[in-house]
């Protein structure tokens, strides 16, 4: 059986975003990793026409998003845990 749960590497470790179900402990995991802004869509249920429907609602933040102000949200979590 095969059991995906998306997460983030930091820091050495890999943080789940949820925990998984009915997985003992100490069963062994496959990591891959993925370059940032790759995102299989189609894997979370969403198709071409919602993709191209997302993008242009969220079109109008992408210039807030990619200023260099926001470069602090990047690694946010490493970075509050250093004050």
């Amino acid at each position: 059986m095969l059991t995906n749960i998306t997460g983030i590497y930091r820091g050495g470790k890999v943080e789940l975003k949820e925990l998984p179900m009915n997985i003992p402990d100490e069963t062994q995991v496959v990591v891959t990793f993925i370059g940032r802004g790759h995102i299989n869509l189609q894997a979370r249920g969403i198709n071409q026409a919602q993709a191209e429907e997302l993008r242009s609602k969220l079109t109008m933040f992408a210039e807030d998003w990619d200023s260099p102000e926001m470069s602090i949200y990047d690694d946010y979590d490493a970075f509050r845990d250093k004050l």
